[in-house]
């Protein structure tokens, strides 16, 4: 098994606006209705608001792969790229998603390292993200890993508000 992660260029656009969909209606279809997911989806991840992101200074984006295949990735920002006023010192993980049939293999470990090896290399002091109210697999995941709620936020799915809990992490430069 080889797990390799690959920062994404604008020549990945295409690969990124296909995992971002994939992964995105995995983790969401089953509790949205669907109309509010496809006005997500096409909202959040059409090629234009993709390249944007892409070529934003301070957001990155990450492939995971495993045994070649692009398998999840992961959304950083830093300064005002943040989707909260966070402050310097802090990098958000905004998306980090791994498709379904590779949980379990330690794919998301493997991208929520490489968040913090960035944010050491850039002397952050916290990592934050939100995560969906209900979605306790991932709470129990950001919590094993050391992120404790901060507060919440809300989140449109088209239409329907929804809330995201925000989680940070204090980090050592």
């Amino acid at each position: 098994m080889a797990i390799t992660v690959k920062k994404c260029t604008i020549e990945d656009l295409s690969e990124l606006q296909k995992i971002s969909k994939v992964t995105f209606t995995e983790t969401f279809e089953e509790h949205n209705a669907p109309e509010h997911l496809n006005a997500y989806l096409e909202k959040a991840y059409n090629s234009g608001q993709l390249a944007s992101e892409l070529a934003n200074p301070s957001s990155e984006f990450y492939f995971v792969c495993y045994n070649e295949e692009t398998a999840g990735y992961l959304k950083i920002n830093t300064g005002d790229a943040q989707t909260e006023p966070m402050g310097k010192e802090a990098l958000e993980i905004e998306r980090i998603y791994v498709k379904n049939k590779y949980h379990k293999h330690g794919l998301g470990k493997r991208l929520m390292e490489e968040a913090f090896d960035i944010a050491a290399r850039g002397m952050k002091t916290k990592i934050w993200l939100g995560v969906w109210e209900n979605n306790e697999n991932a709470i129990a995941f950001y919590d094993k890993k050391g992120f404790v709620q901060q507060g919440s936020h809300s989140f449109y799915m088209g239409d329907d508000e929804q809330v995201d809990l925000i989680m940070v992490k204090t980090i050592t430069p």
